[in-house]
């Protein structure tokens, strides 16, 4: 863990995922076998929507961290549907690869020169996002603390 420390310090991160998760999303909207992009489109839609729980959880993060206050109920909440977004990463990942090991099947049609190096590009961008997201729910146990469930059942939403 200390080499992704020192390859990754905290605001390294932040900028890091900022820029590869505005990245996927526009290739969200690419189609690798035509060399297109899909606008309209629903289902292209949905990486870019989950990313928005990413999006806030690295908001939640820096302020948390720039303030030294500790975890709360909203950021504890975001974390955990951060968990599921996490599982669709994973699934878009594989299902980058799988669409790469789909190149051979398709030698007697038309594919795209950019197939290749766009495809290994994508699998490389989701990779580091697996990864970055990984250290960042490192960064927050670390430099923010743990949640603590006993306190949060103290609270008195009445005061």
């Amino acid at each position: 863990m200390k080499f992704i420390r020192k390859l990754f310090s905290f605001k390294r991160l932040l900028i890091t995922s900022i820029i590869l998760l505005l990245v996927l999303n526009v290739f969200s909207f690419y189609g690798l076998y035509t060399h297109k992009f899909y606008l309209l489109e629903y289902d292209n839609y949905i990486f870019p929507i989950l990313s928005i729980v990413h999006f806030v959880y690295l908001y939640a993060l820096w302020f948390k961290t720039n303030e030294n206050e500790p975890p709360d109920l909203p950021m504890r909440n975001t974390e955990y549907t951060l968990y599921f977004v996490f599982l669709i990463y994973v699934f878009k990942f594989l299902e980058s690869i799988y669409i790469l090991s789909t190149y051979d099947d398709f030698k007697n049609h038309y594919i795209p020169d950019t197939f290749l190096p766009i495809g290994i590009s994508l699998v490389v961008l989701y990779f580091f996002l697996l990864l970055i997201t990984l250290v960042a729910f490192y960064y927050r146990k670390e430099k923010i603390g743990g949640f603590n469930f006993e306190d949060y059942n103290d609270i008195d939403s009445w005061k």
